[in-house]
């Protein structure tokens, strides 16, 4: 009775919205008015990518990926299927215009009018990892995307009854104000998850809602009861296209319409309903009690019974399946059945009928990314965000401040009441030398920022969520102010003062500019292990730098701890000692016995200049040095590649 239910539901909704002019849910249960969803057609897809030989790694070969697509998704459950390589991704982020504009070709339309440049804002898009906040609570994570990709206009009040709304709709009242959950922290489901993803693109009510695998880590029950979501979505008159790898026969039922995808190339598009039948009539019978997902697939890899029956019925085809090619006969097979089918003739019938009278593009519009917020507004949510997110993220603040904590008292207690003698210029060197290398390296951590969040900042970023600017800022203000700021303070208070700060954040924004490239931590970690090693050498301590050849003297300026070590904190710390207050006033004056009697010939044998000037432009360098890696980072960070 329910089925029967849902199938009237959906016929009233087709015939509400003929040509795509109904923009209005006819059958609901929910009292809100949205919109309808939109007509997507898609004309002459083509995408390539331009790919090193693996013959020859200096020659460049073109490779297909979608070849010839044409078809229509209405409002309703549309799926695309097909085996793993088959370009199931490639073709729904081409048809949500998040897909690289070169070496794609063809014409998406939305209810009959090309794709709006902004398409990627306006619609909805759930890829595979789920990319939300895990520290912050269900209902924080709505809220959040309804602050931002709503508009300004839009007052709080209405916001938020949405957000209330869609939770009682996704199923999320028991576990509203329960965090999503990270590695440390314990959270909700993995369904749980998924309908929160979900909800933060519904928060928009998109005309189209995409989705990438929904039920990638998901096991049987959960992935069944979130298709059971959409679907319920779906005969409320949205258009969900989604991506779908090999679904259990309760899943498969649930489909409306159906894309079939052999390597790039369509094998079947149409009715869900009327695949079967249509894979009979061209000779390959699906068995009993078998998964018709199941089935397709096995077909087209060749592996099915119906498709062994059918390769056999021909000599040639037996031939060619002794010389290897038996997977390349059934897949052109099948590509020829399909451009045959009356199924193809009715689509492109209807698809021109829909271009007659229009202008058509073979190649892509510019696509741009719009907001509906100000800057400052942006920035005010992102940066809550992000301070919220430090907060309640143990490992990024309690254990730092800790860690920090515990060193300082090591090394304050290791270097305490360090004596006025020979001794002493050793052991202040090395305790100035342990604190600029241990700011350094704890500022290895800054590598994470990006990287741990690099799904999550392109697929905001590319939804419209905020600028580039405004999750730029928010990590300095974050990071740089906070978890740099208070553990070196916390540190300098214990062992030193004065330069240990500047130096913070100097590596942490080498760390930024070295790590925003990066997709692996690991890597990440080696570049900046190496380039610290490579400024301990020139910091002072390990060699005497008056005595490096002229060629290699200059690199040090390149380095941190030079500054920081050799310069800053020695002047800081030497000017003005004695350490021979037991010998006579000829032998303080003179270092010709090679032994050093007071702070400024400590100095003077290391080549540095301790005058006033002297000290005060290392703090300059490093203020620079830290500005300079800032900006690479920004520029890294606005020119990330955001597309597949």
């Amino acid at each position: 009775m329910e089925g029967r239910e849902n199938h009237i539901n959906i016929h009233m909704i087709e015939e509400a919205g003929q040509n795509g002019t109904t923009r209005q849910n006819v059958v609901t249960k929910d009292p809100v008015v949205r919109q309808r969803g939109a007509t997507v057609t898609f004309h002459d897809i083509r995408y390539s990518v331009t790919m090193k030989s693996r013959k020859c790694m200096k020659k460049k070969v073109t490779k297909d990926i979608l070849v010839d697509l044409n078809g229509i998704m209405k409002p309703g459950l549309n799926a695309i299927l097909g085996p793993t390589g088959s370009g199931k991704s490639s073709f729904l982020d081409v048809l949500a215009a998040r897909k690289d504009p070169s070496g794609l070709s063809g014409e998406v339309l939305i209810d009959g009018s090309p794709q709006p440049s902004n398409f990627k804002c306006l619609s909805g898009y759930v890829v595979q990892d789920d990319v939300v906040m895990g520290t912050l609570t269900v209902r924080e994570n709505l809220n959040f995307s309804a602050a931002l990709r709503l508009s300004s206009s839009v007052k709080q009040k209405e916001k938020k009854a949405r957000v209330n709304r869609l939770i009682s709709e996704l199923g999320l009242t028991k576990v509203a104000d329960r965090r999503v959950g990270t590695q440390l922290i314990r959270g909700i489901s993995g369904g749980e998850r998924k309908r929160t993803a979900i909800g933060m693109e519904m928060i928009i009510d998109p005309s189209v809602l995409f989705l990438d695998e929904p039920t990638t880590g998901l096991d049987a029950s959960t992935a069944n009861s979130v298709l059971l979501l959409l679907k319920r979505m779906a005969n409320n008159g949205h258009t969900i296209i989604m991506s779908i790898h090999q679904p259990r026969y309760s899943i498969y039922q649930l489909f409306d319409n159906l894309t079939l995808l052999v390597n790039g190339k369509q094998v079947y598009h149409g009715p869900a309903g009327n695949t079967l039948d249509y894979f009979a009539n061209i000779g390959y019978e699906c068995e009993a009690h078998n998964n018709p997902a199941d089935f397709f697939l096995d077909v087209i890899n060749g592996d099915s019974i119906a498709a062994t029956m059918a390769r056999l019925q021909s000599a040639e085809e037996i031939e060619f399946e002794e010389s290897g090619g038996t997977r390349q006969s059934i897949e052109e097979h099948l590509v020829e059945e399909y451009k045959k089918s009356s199924d193809t003739r009715e689509t492109k019938a209807e698809l021109e009928r829909i271009m007659r009278g229009k202008e058509y593009s073979t190649k892509p519009k510019s696509r741009t990314v719009t907001y509906n917020c100000g800057f400052f507004h942006q920035l005010n949510w992102v940066v809550k965000r992000t301070f919220r997110n430090v907060m309640l993220n143990p490992q990024t603040s309690i254990a730092q401040l800790a860690v920090t904590t515990f060193l300082a008292l090591i090394v304050g207690a290791i270097f305490f009441r360090v004596k006025n003698d020979q001794t002493g210029i050793q052991n202040r060197f090395g305790a100035l030398f342990f604190i600029t290398t241990n700011q350094c390296f704890s500022s290895v951590s800054a590598a994470e920022l990006f990287i741990t969040e690099r799904k999550l900042f392109i697929h905001e970023y590319t939804s419209g969520y905020y600028r580039v600017s405004v999750y730029f800022l928010s990590k300095i203000l974050s990071d740089v102010i906070t978890l740099r700021t208070i553990p070196a303070v916390v540190f300098t208070c214990i062992v030193y003062f004065m330069i240990v700060i500047l130096v913070a954040y100097t590596a942490t924004a080498m760390v930024m500019a070295i790590s925003v490239g990066q997709s692996v931590v690991a890597v990440a970690n080696i570049f900046m292990t190496i380039a610290f090693v490579f400024m301990m050498i020139f910091s002072g301590l390990l060699v005497n730098l008056e005595s490096v050849m002229a060629w290699l003297a200059w690199l040090k300026y390149l380095s941190i701890p030079y500054y920081a070590l050799t310069q800053a904190l020695e002047i800081n710390e030497f000017v003005g000692l004695t350490f021979c207050e037991k010998l006579s006033d000829e032998l303080i004056s003179n270092t010709t016995q090679g032994i050093i009697c007071t702070g400024e010939q400590h100095l003077q044998a290391q080549g540095i200049n301790y005058t006033t000037w002297g000290l005060w432009q290392n703090h300059l360098a490093l203020i620079i040095m830290t500005i300079i890696f800032l900006l690479i980072t920004y520029i890294k960070l606005r020119f990330m590649r955001k597309f597949s």
